[in-house]
């Protein structure tokens, strides 16, 4: 909650990296608003604003699957530079900032899988470059972690397990919204 440093893109992406390639808790910080959304009782540090938890890997399956090989390297990385489909941070980043930064949901490959499309990834990317920075802690269980923090924080940009925020059905609409458009739209 009150970090000593905050990560950037760049200094994540370097190799070698300084995110550990192994399991935890990581905090998106914002500097400055992100349109739209509300930050009343958000945790504050040093001028950014705390507005969205993850983790990596998910609690183990039940159902006897193997447990996942992701770690928190992998997923602050994918955040900073993947793409809407794999990254429900950038496809609610995206959806708030499609006006300001002219980016539009599209159907991409066979269809299923969604995206902002390359120039808008691109741009999107560039945006977290200059407004998000990251924070981990490493964990072998996040997923409890994650829990108590979206239970004891105020995080507008987490829709999983946050349905009791005043943001949640807002920010769920416009999602679906940029979904269902670009089901009207062809293939990209």
């Amino acid at each position: 909650m009150r970090p000593q440093r905050f990560y950037s893109a760049s200094e994540v992406s370097v190799r070698p990296s300084p995110v550990p390639a192994s399991g935890g808790v990581y905090g998106w910080y914002f500097e400055g608003a992100v349109p739209g959304v509300p930050t009343d009782g958000c945790h504050s540090w040093a001028g950014r604003m705390l507005l969205y938890v993850g983790i990596s890997p998910k609690a183990p399956p039940t159902n006897g699957r193997a447990p996942s090989r992701q770690t928190i390297r992998s997923r602050i990385r994918n955040h900073y530079r993947g793409n809407a489909e794999g990254s429900a941070l950038r496809l609610t980043l995206g959806c708030l900032l499609a006006d300001q930064l002219d980016l539009r949901l599209r159907r991409v490959g066979s269809g299923t899988r969604m995206t902002f499309g390359p120039d808008g990834e691109r741009r999107l990317a560039e945006w977290m470059a200059d407004h998000a920075s990251v924070v981990w802690v490493v964990s072998a269980s996040p997923w409890e972690i994650e829990h108590e923090a979206i239970r004891s924080l105020v995080l507008p940009l987490n829709l999983d397990q946050n349905r009791d925020s005043h943001f949640h059905g807002q920010l769920s609409a416009l999602r679906a919204e940029q979904k269902t458009r670009a089901r009207t739209l062809p293939i990209d």
